[in-house]
């Protein structure tokens, strides 16, 4: 399997977008966990949820049919208040995409139609204390703002005509700087309630078309037109926050994160892994429906690796909360070297050797449950499982007669994994000092072919090893293929 960045949101079509036919709508997917607000917001409490903003669904004023063929606006804060009646200035206002006040994105809003998380998340995850917001505003960038990858010719907000692809600047009305605002009266069900576990999605409708003037000067002039309504609890998305255990802070390293499913054997083989963020916060979306196990390993600035944390039966729409990792106190001490060796054989000739490609998992069994463990995340190291291509022998390679072959290292945290089950109310996870039980599982396939199994059979693997000590590097027992293509 394939480590796959993913990127989370969703689409909506409204009805009211439906009768003007013009919608497009900005998609805010509350998913998971860190922390929010303006000063005067509580700090969250274990259990609470998270939002990423998106954007979707073209309107039918776009080209070919329509005179625009890009509107790009750029977005420097999405932020939510529980109070209906709370001012411009009000301490209440939760910042959902902090990230955002130091580096707006600018989106096109006649952007691709119809799918699941296209477009790049506007902010970093952050925790949104459980909670009925009863008003969401949107703040857009002064046209003077300095954008990243600017479409606009040097302005942050512009149209593009689709008769000449001529780019106009799109002036601000007022209510556009200081933020767009949704009340309670225009959000489905008077408020955007989060419960404590949970992930949902906002939909907010910008009807780009109708929120467009062109002036008698020849200007545009972007006068929005928005709409919010909830639509319940995702199905798409899986979220959370990674700390150091002692610090109680984000991990001052690199954190991976895997969301892992049972095969027909019983062993949880990845499905997606990511990077977190710098504040520890991560999202998988889309998702297809079902329970999986997140499997989280790191290493700190210094180079310790900490012991790896699972946390398991966590389904789709919710967010596991913030999530602690603990490493030993020796950094030296903290990882095992583990080294090998893979052959194959040729199925027409059991003499010769065959090139195949080969993915390695490193795999620990914790109260009859086995784990994929990802690799730890280091210069060496930048996916959850290594897959290595088997060679001829030659120059410094060194094979078993009629065989092809190929080395690896690997390195792991020398210490055993610390499992909990999810909850809503936020996983415990406690640190341990014991050291693992690994094995290491190979599963062969042709090169090239987009994972067509190769060999007979296309998995193999290795006794059980249990380290002895951190620090060390183990030799691991060869994996010989035989019978490949």
């Amino acid at each position: 399997m394939k480590q796959v960045r993913q990127l989370p949101g969703g689409a909506w079509k409204s009805i009211l977008a439906f009768l003007f036919l013009i919608a497009v709508a900005v998609v805010v997917v509350a998913c998971s966990s860190g922390n929010g607000g303006t000063s005067g917001t509580p700090t969250p409490a274990p259990g609470a949820t998270q939002v990423n903003v998106r954007i979707s669904d073209p309107a039918t004023c776009q080209s070919p049919s329509g005179p625009y063929s890009h509107v790009f606006v750029t977005i420097s804060d999405v932020q939510a208040n529980v109070t209906s009646t709370a001012g411009d200035n009000d301490s209440g206002w939760t910042d959902l995409t902090p990230a955002l006040s130091k580096a707006p994105m600018q989106v096109d809003l006649l952007g691709q139609a119809n799918s699941q998380c296209f477009l790049a998340t506007l902010g970093d995850t952050q925790q949104l204390q459980a909670g009925s917001y009863r008003q969401i505003r949107i703040i857009l960038a002064d046209n003077s703002a300095t954008v990243a990858n600017n479409a606009c010719n040097g302005s942050a907000n512009c149209v593009v005509l689709a008769s000449d692809s001529s780019v106009h600047e799109l002036m601000l009305s007022g209510e556009s700087k200081t933020g767009l605002k949704i009340p309670s009266g225009q959000i489905a069900g008077g408020a955007f309630t989060i419960a404590a576990g949970q992930t949902k999605d906002l939909d907010i409708d910008f009807i780009t078309c109708q929120s467009i003037i062109r002036q008698g000067n020849g200007k545009y002039r972007l006068k929005p037109v928005l709409h919010a309504g909830e639509v319940g609890i995702t199905s798409t998305s899986i979220n959370g926050k990674v700390l150091d255990g002692t610090t109680g802070n984000p991990v001052n390293g690199s954190v991976m994160v895997a969301v892992e499913q049972p095969d027909a054997t019983g062993i949880d083989r990845v499905q997606r892994a990511t990077v977190a963020g710098a504040d520890g916060s991560f999202v998988f979306c889309p998702l297809p429906a079902g329970t999986y196990d997140v499997v989280i390993v790191g290493t700190r600035a210094d180079g310790a690796l900490y012991e790896p944390s699972i946390i398991t039966g966590v389904s789709v729409g919710s967010t596991t909360g913030s999530v602690n990792l603990f490493s030993l106190a020796s950094a030296g001490l903290s990882s095992a070297t583990l080294n090998g060796a893979v052959t194959s054989q040729n199925s027409a000739n059991p003499a010769a050797g065959t090139v195949t490609d080969v993915e390695l998992s490193v795999l620990e069994t914790i109260s009859g449950a086995t784990f994929t463990i990802p690799l730890a995340p280091t210069s060496a190291q930048d996916a959850a499982t290594l897959t290595i291509e088997t060679a001829a022998p030659g120059g410094t390679l060194n094979c078993p007669a009629g065989t092809y072959c190929a080395g690896y290292s690997m390195s792991v945290s020398s210490a055993s994994a610390n499992v909990g089950p999810w909850t809503s109310a936020g996983t415990v996870i406690n640190g341990n000092l014991t050291l693992a039980t690994y094995r290491i599982d190979g599963v062969a396939s042709v090169p090239s072919s987009g994972g067509l199994l190769d060999c007979s059979p296309s998995e193999m693997m290795t006794p059980a090893f249990t380290l002895s000590a951190g620090g060390v590097t183990v030799p691991v027992q060869t994996i010989g293929f035989t019978m490949c293509q």
